[in-house]
């Protein structure tokens, strides 16, 4: 599951990336509508990284470390 949702997370973002460098726009708002995705995307695979290593540690459940 964690896999999927990071997939379509990833997908949403690299569309918004993408819709956003297509607009007409001076280069500065086009480079920063740009980073935001990519920078949410790098976040989102090191999350998934990081849930599939306590997955496989055997912590089904993020809340047992609360």
């Amino acid at each position: 599951a964690p896999i999927v949702i990071a997939l379509l997370f990833i997908l949403y973002f690299a569309f918004y990336g993408y819709m956003s460098s297509m607009l007409t726009m001076p280069f500065a708002a086009k480079v920063i509508f740009i980073a935001i995705p990519v920078v949410m995307i790098i976040v989102m695979v090191c999350t998934l990284i990081e849930r599939i290593k306590e997955i496989r540690k055997g912590e089904n459940d993020d809340l047992g470390k609360y």
